[in-house]
Formats: C-alpha cells, sequence, structure tokens
C-alpha cells in the first residue's frame, strides 16, 4: 500500500535523519532529507510529497515558522517530532496545522505506525472527496466545500488545517449525533483512542475559535458535559 509513497524528512540531527531515513525506506518509501528549515521549505516547493516529517527544532527556518509556510500552500499531512511539550501544543493549537505529532525519543515502531496511518487518512479521505463531486454545504454562515477542502463564514475564508476542516464536516455531515471524544478521535484519527483527550481539547478549541462568534459560548459545536459534542442550531 504504501510502496513509493514519497516522504520529506526535515531533521538536523544527522544520527536520528540517517535512523529514520533508513527505516522509512526499508518500509517501502521514497525519502527526501532537508537539514534546515529553508532546505526543507525550497524541497517542498519543488517536488510532491504524500507527507511531511518535521522537527520542530531546526535551524535557519525553525519548525513552527516551517509548518505555517506549508500550511498556505497545502493539507499534505505533516508529523511533528519535538522534545518539548510545549512546542508540540502549540504546533496543534495555534493554527499551525500539525495533523500529529511524536515526542523524542521515540521508538521506530511508533514512529511508522504514525506515518502509515496518516498516510492512509490523507488517502482516503481523498477518495472519499472524490466521491462528492463539488458538494457544498451551508450551515448558519458557514459554508463548507468538500470539493476543495474550503470554508467561510460571512464569505471570509476561515483558513482551516486538515483537522480542523474534517471535524467541522464530521458534524455539519451528522447534525442529529452526538460524537463522543473517543469517536471523534476514530474518526478523524482512523485510530483506537486511549483516552488522550488533549489532542481533540486543543483541535475542538482552535476550531471554535475560527468559527464561532464567542468561542467561550459556542454555538456551532456544542459541549454536552460527560457525553462529547454536538452540533448546535445555525
Amino acid at each position: 500500500m504504501f510502496v513509493n509513497e514519497k516522504i520529506l524528512l526535515v531533521e538536523d540531527d544527522q544520527s536520528i535523519s540517517e535512523m529514520v531515513n533508513n527505516q522509512l525506506m526499508k518500509e517501502g518509501f521514497m525519502v527526501e532529507t532537508a537539514f534546515d528549515g529553508e532546505e526543507g521549505i525550497e524541497r517542498f516547493s519543488k517536488q510532491s510529497f504524500d507527507l511531511i516529517i518535521l522537527d520542530l527544532m531546526i535551524p535557519k527556518i525553525d519548525g513552527l515558522e516551517c509548518l505555517k509556510l506549508i500550511r498556505e500552500r497545502s493539507l499534505i499531512p505533516i508529523l511533528i517530532m519535538s522534545a518539548k511539550d510545549g512546542d508540540v501544543n502549540k504546533a496543534l493549537g495555534l493554527g499551525f496545522g500539525a495533523d500529529d505529532y511524536i515526542t523524542k525519543p521515540f521508538s521506530m515502531i511508533e514512529l511508522i505506525a504514525r506515518v502509515k496511518a496518516a498516510i492512509r487518512r490523507a488517502t482516503d479521505y481523498s477518495k472519499v472527496v472524490k466521491k462528492v463531486d463539488s458538494e457544498v454545504i451551508h450551515f448558519g454562515t458557514l459554508t463548507i466545500d468538500i470539493s476543495n477542502f474550503s470554508a467561510h463564514k460571512n464569505g471570509k475564508n476561515l483558513k482551516l488545517t486538515s483537522k480542523e476542516f474534517h471535524i467541522l464536516k464530521l458534524f455539519i455531515s451528522n447534525p442529529n449525533q452526538v460524537f463522543t471524544k473517543a469517536q471523534v478521535y476514530n474518526k478523524i484519527w482512523n485510530e483506537d483512542y486511549f483516552g488522550d483527550e488533549n489532542v481533540i481539547n486543543v483541535h475542538i478549541k482552535r476550531l471554535r475559535g475560527k468559527i464561532e462568534d464567542d468561542p467561550s459560548k459556542p454555538q456551532y459545536i456544542k459541549t454536552l458535559w460527560g457525553i462529547g459534542y454536538k452540533l448546535g442550531e445555525p
């Protein structure tokens, strides 16, 4: 399934880069490496990739800035690596647009599993979108265009990340359904849920910040305390 999938690895530590590169190649992936943010952006601009593995602590252009620059142009899956939880929270929660993360030190088994899951999710969602054929959903002041991954509020582009868009689509496509955090995680991340609420909380909070008039009093994605979330009234 993953043969010939192409990955961009941006990591300034030579030993880590070689270790990850070798393991990915053993799994059948093609890998391009970059050792700083400037080189990473240059390679991203000139080639097509299926996933980016991005260390946050890299020279010239740091990982968070790279994330921001890439997300302005693409919804490509991005897996970040970092030894600092604070940087991970920023990447997930401040609109930079990471899809998943792994903290150092990590096992190669976990890394490969996350890489395959991220590519699988992107591939599966792409297949779904191709079947929709320009479906546009209007909900209150929101307009969601499934075919081109865009969402607008009162005509203004919301600039949602990949995960934010998928979460919004999940709720708007199922207006009467209550979703537990486990169900949200299973459907969006396509993985088993092990109680890591932080990832979901951060993405929901950021999404609300973009779609709600008052994020502290959400109207579109409502919290049902002790249960989960539900789409509100438009």
